[in-house]
């Protein structure tokens, strides 16, 4: 017989990471209304660099991301993981030093984004020191993760924990390969990668950020919290194992549908296609797994707010997981991106999926851990219904303003030409759905600031049981029982699961990477393409600096209605020396990648300065700060030596002349500002900027014929 052991389940360790997802998803959504507001009224906060839209937008992604989710995912695991492992965490150490390493790694982020000190990598802005840090933080979650599972006391693995194991290991990989830097200084890096390259293994890594940090953890606690909200079984076992390798394998190859259209080898983008549209098969799936777990309880949906919060949850999932695949294929692409439209998108899985499942596993698990019955089901229905309003209010407007702005952008006249050749006209069109937005932002704070009370006054009506005392078995060592299903098996041995888990997602990154390093007619070579000066860096850093690849593109897709508003398609070796690339993902603003020479240097000062005196009824806040702050010199001979090493063609020694030749440039600049009537100093980052936008998409102009010939798609070649 055997001996039955007691234990404790360690509840202190979820209880801090529940008291995190809730702090910092109201610090989250409340930098997201800000930005939402300031896309209605630009001057809202006055003027004021830490207070830009450009460096409050990462700091909203990352918030709700890494901040609010991302605590959220610890509170889900931390709690199931002990209970259907039948263990204490493997080391109270190793926790505290995930819930301490994490809330620093937020911090950082909370100090540094709005600075301006950011890579400019979408979800992966951080510079190199704090993702050390995140890689060590993320080791120590995963080292007492394993450690759980290899002391467990139940022999299979459940369906949830093998969703968590795929996430430790691929977002490891992610997130170690989209990181490969070389530092400049303490907080400055520049990308391993350029161009083609560093946006395809940007989005690699960001769209399976959303599957395997948003995505597959919440599915594990979809699994594990369904069942048990519903005192109900999984619906089917065999579903969840098609759902679970399906998803894995094919979620890793979806990235390059981000970048359909663009420089990326039309191979790439294909692939993306493809995959990114198998994808709804398992996904879906998993959702019916999910709704279907509900049956015979659905009539406690209209009584219980932890099914009302998971059962709009997974339905989101089900909907941004149709969203998603549609959105990949190529015409409808050709409409969504750079849209509002992907906003909408975006916010439906953030706000539904994550929030939903967020919102309700805390509902379920404080009030167990306290011992106690929610506070107030009113509270947390009046919570529900002004969340589930907020996205409706929030996702609606943008869906009808992202398909309303791409219909302008391509509408031409009978005489063939655009009929709205000023972009600001598709701007001003929909700043009414931008105002919606805001509103729908705001009944959603209000309902997790309800939300926030009702759990706080939860857990103050009772005691938190901190180590809740178990009764298991120990691990029985017998073989198992002849005609046992072969998945069953594999449930039993954690190690080979992990490494059957790793094999599958690495497939595709490999297929799809490797060939844009190897093969040199995927980045066909422009002769006349030359690196940047000095002055132009440092121009380009504070284009960086400031987030203007937030609103601007820098990527002219091979359509009519762009090449006639903009220029010239934009080609793969015009990128060859951008580390990072700047193609950036949304056009609140117009494309910049022809730019260069196309308004006087006179122009974009003005349009720095007060962007409404040139363009009345813009959204673009003014940047006066621009003309006081003096350009930081210091760097710019490690720049040069930095970027020489990633392979730019500096030659030796040219970072000894670098700041005589940014002083000499930048006077030449300050000397055309003064011709049209604008007295600036010749060091401001002002005539920086300036010189690096006045550069943009020149060099394809003095390129040979057969350059760009070579550089054509394959549907205009021929």
């Amino acid at each position: 017989m055997s001996t039955v052991e007691t234990f404790h389940y360690d509840n202190k360790i979820v209880r801090d990471f529940s008291i995190a997802t809730i702090a910092w998803g109201l610090v989250g959504f409340l930098v997201g209304l800000i930005v939402a507001l300031k896309l209605v009224f630009p001057d809202f906060l006055g003027f004021i660099p830490v207070l830009s839209y450009g460096r409050l937008r990462p700091l909203h992604t990352n918030a709700v991301i890494f901040a609010f989710a991302g605590n959220a995912i610890f509170v889900g695991v931390y709690y199931s993981l002990q209970r259907l492992c039948k263990a204490r965490m493997f080391s109270d150490m190793l926790s505290k030093i995930h819930f301490w390493g994490w809330q620093l790694i937020i911090v950082s982020a909370a100090l540094t984004l709005p600075l301006g000190i950011t890579t400019s990598k979408e979800y992966a802005e951080l510079e190199w020191p704090i993702d050390i840090a995140i890689t060590l933080v993320w080791v120590a979650f995963g080292a007492n993760m394993f450690g759980t599972i290899l002391k467990r006391r139940e022999k299979h693995l459940y369906v949830a924990i093998w969703f968590y194991i795929s996430t430790f290991l691929t977002v490891a990989l992610l997130h170690v390969v989209n990181s490969f830097e070389l530092p400049v200084s303490f907080l400055k890096s520049y990308s391993f990668y350029a161009g083609v390259q560093d946006a395809l293994v940007q989005w690699w890594y960001g769209h399976n950020a959303v599957a395997f940090f948003l995505t597959t953890p919440f599915l594990g606690m979809m699994y594990y919290f369904i069942p048990k909200a519903a005192n109900r079984p999984v619906f089917s076992y065999r579903l969840s194992i098609i759902h679970f390798w399906a998803l894995i394998f094919i979620y890793i190859w979806a990235g390059p549908h981000h970048l359909l259209y663009t420089a990326l080898p039309d191979w790439a983008q294909s692939l993306g296609v493809v995959f990114s549209f198998m994808l709804i098969a398992p996904s879906w799936g998993g959702m019916i797994n999910g709704l279907m777990t509900l049956r015979g309880a659905w009539d406690r949906v209209r009584e219980d707010p932890v099914l009302k919060f998971m059962v709009v949850g997974v339905t989101a999932y089900g909907m941004s997981t149709f969203e998603g695949p549609m959105m990949s294929l190529k015409n409808v692409n050709a409409i969504t991106h750079y849209t509002d439209y992907v906003i909408g998108h975006v916010h439906i899985g953030a706000l539904a999926w994550n929030g939903g499942l967020a919102f309700g596993v805390l509902y379920y698990v404080i009030p167990k851990m306290f011992r106690t019955n929610i506070f107030s089901n009113k509270l947390a229905n009046f919570h529900f219904w002004a969340a589930t309003l907020g996205i409706a209010f929030y996702a609606i407007p943008l869906y009808w303003g992202g398909i309303t702005q791409s219909l302008m952008w391509k509408e031409f006249t009978s005489e063939g030409v655009l009929r709205y050749p000023n972009f600001l006209e598709t701007v001003t069109q929909i700043i009414p759905m931008y105002a919606m937005r805001a509103v729908g932002g705001t009944l959603y704070i209000m309902g997790a600031s309800v939300g926030a009370y009702n759990l706080y006054k939860t857990a103050k009506s009772g005691a938190l049981v901190a180590n809740e005392e178990a009764h298991a078995a120990p691990l029985s060592a017998e073989a198992e029982p002849t005609g046992t299903y072969w998945h069953r098996v594999l449930e039993g041995r954690p190690i080979q699961f992990a490494l059957f888990s790793l094999v599958a997602v690495v497939i595709g990154g490999v297929v799809e990477y490797i060939p844009t390093i190897l093969i040199k007619s995927n980045i066909p070579t422009i002769s006349s393409v030359k690196p940047y000066t000095p002055l132009e860096i440092e121009g380009r850093d504070i284009y960086i600096k400031e987030g203007c690849v937030g609103c601007h593109s820098q990527m002219v897709r091979p359509f009519r209605s762009e090449t006639v508003r903009y220029g010239e398609y934009s080609k793969a070796g015009e990128f060859v020396y951008d580390h990072p690339f700047l193609w950036g993902s949304k056009r609140t603003g117009p494309d910049l990648h022809r730019v260069g020479g196309k308004y006087p240097d006179s122009w974009h000062y003005m349009h720095f300065k007060n962007p409404q005196t040139i363009s009345p009824g813009s959204i673009m806040p003014a940047y006066p700060w621009l003309l006081d702050t003096k350009v930081d010199q210091s760097h710019i001979e490690g720049k040069i030596i930095t970027l020489r090493r990633l392979g730019v063609p500096y030659p030796d020694g040219f970072e000894k002349q670098a700041n005589a030749d940014m002083k000499a440039q930048s006077e030449i600049v300050a000397k055309r500002l003064a011709d049209g009537g604008a007295q600036v100093d010749p060091q401001s980052e002002m005539v920086a900027l300036i010189a690096y936008l006045q550069r943009l998409g020149t060099d394809i102009k003095h390129a040979p014929k057969e350059e760009i010939e070579g550089s054509k798609p394959q549907a205009d070649a021929k």
